[in-house]
């Protein structure tokens, strides 16, 4: 028996100390989905919750077929996507021949301004949050919380190849935002 299937055993046995230990662990994670997906900061530790209370009741029926931190992430995902519609607070889909480009002129502070703060993170953050919420959750699920192409295809629900593509997209918009931002700035 692994670590994971312990941890499961113990809580399904009323260890509620195990619990809490699921909820460390995997807290991050499901923070950094959430916030990807829900831009309300509000609404944000609601849905957390509200995942935790599900992986809770769910817990039961979870199988060992796939990670556990694959399988919280699903949770996470399909929650989040779920309030966004439920709320219709953001479009959810994405045509995949639908060209996107950034809205540079948003009320964010520009390139420029955040350059004179010295904060590349804060641009680059911001660069982050004004793309669709697919890429956003695909470039966070690969880069922040290293899950795999087929990972994150199970907690999206996306066919890999389709997980590729949205991770390319996003990648190619944010460089686009930054050869922008460094355009502007060499004509300064």
């Amino acid at each position: 028996m692994n670590d994971e299937q312990a941890l499961v055993q113990q809580i399904l046995q009323g260890n509620v100390r195990a619990y809490q230990t699921l909820v460390e662990r995997y807290q991050r994670l499901v923070l950094h989905m959430i916030r990807r997906i829900v831009r309300q900061p509000a609404d944000v530790e609601d849905i957390c919750q509200e995942v935790f209370i599900k992986v809770y009741q769910h817990l039961p029926s979870y199988q060992f077929d796939a990670k556990l931190s694959t399988w919280i992430a699903t949770i996470a995902y399909r929650t989040g996507i779920n309030y966004l519609k439920k709320y219709r607070k953001e479009t959810v889909t994405i045509a995949t021949d639908q060209v996107m480009e950034l809205d540079l002129n948003s009320d964010v502070p520009t390139p420029e301004e955040l350059l004179l703060h010295h904060d590349w993170r804060t641009f680059l953050q911001q660069q982050i949050d004004k793309l669709p919420v697919q890429y956003r959750t695909i470039l966070t699920l690969y880069h922040l919380d290293e899950l795999s192409y087929e990972e994150i295809g199970q907690v999206t629900a996306l066919p890999e190849g389709t997980v590729k593509n949205y991770l390319f997209r996003a990648r190619k918009l944010l460089k686009t935002a930054l050869e922008l931002h460094q355009t502007r700035e060499q004509n300064r």
